[in-house]
């Protein structure tokens, strides 16, 4: 079962950054689904890393876009994707570790909060901001 659904109100305006959150939701479901389904650790801090690696290359994007746009909310939308990594970070290090007992629990509850809090203000102010 997925963890977070594509909704249209998730949408910006720009088709690279559209497709991109639809691939950002793709990655959550698919580690939710590996951490549900008990993989192999070495199968899941792969599979974070590569989770990690796509969102930062994400986040580049966007921030781009934003100083192009001279984007007036562009350091508190950066600060939210800081936010996001470190914990992403903070996970992966705790699930290598061993630290995180309830890694399923922790990463599915932080990435659905983040990701569906993160559209809800950040991205939509910046659509709205867009005119896009």
């Amino acid at each position: 079962m997925a963890l977070v659904d594509w909704r249209d109100d998730f949408k910006i305006g720009i088709d690279s950054v559209d497709y991109e959150h639809r691939q950002m939701i793709e990655l959550i479901n698919a580690i939710h689904e590996k951490l549900s389904h008990d993989a192999p650790k070495n199968e899941v801090i792969d599979f974070l890393g590569e989770v990690f690696t796509r969102i930062s290359a994400h986040f580049a994007l966007e921030e781009k876009i934003m100083r192009s746009w001279k984007y007036d909310q562009y350091d508190d939308h950066k600060a939210d994707h800081e936010r996001l990594l470190d914990e992403i970070r903070d996970i992966m290090d705790g699930y290598e570790a061993g630290t995180i007992a309830a890694a399923e629990a922790e990463l599915s509850a932080r990435l659905n909060a983040w990701f569906t809090d993160h559209f809800k203000t950040k991205d939509s102010r910046l659509h709205r901001h867009l005119g896009v």
